[in-house]
């Protein structure tokens, strides 16, 4: 079986890259970022990377879990703003 190319732990569009050019650039969107970072935890969990790239993935999957919590916090902080300083429960009908 093939092993994953570093290059392949990064599949969503990226934005352009900050201060440190070598780190990946984060993607343009929550949905791109969770769309990668599934992708990452399934490479992660196979066990077919080799050590650096385990490590890597590690980070990255950081960064994006990262990203994605920040633009959650952001939508909520949003929707607080539209609703009054107490977020209300969102009821589907």
């Amino acid at each position: 079986m093939a092993k994953s190319s570093a290059s392949s732990l990064s599949s969503a569009k990226p934005v352009a890259a900050g201060p440190d050019a070598s780190a990946p650039a984060l993607p343009v969107s929550y949905e791109a970022a969770l769309q990668e970072l599934e992708g990452l935890v399934s490479r992660l969990e196979s066990g077919q990377l080799p050590l650096d790239q385990l490590l890597a993935g590690y980070q990255r999957g950081a960064q994006l879990l990262k990203f994605c919590r920040d633009r959650l916090e952001a939508v909520e902080t949003q929707i607080k703003v539209l609703e009054g300083t107490e977020l209300k429960p969102w009821l589907q009908a």
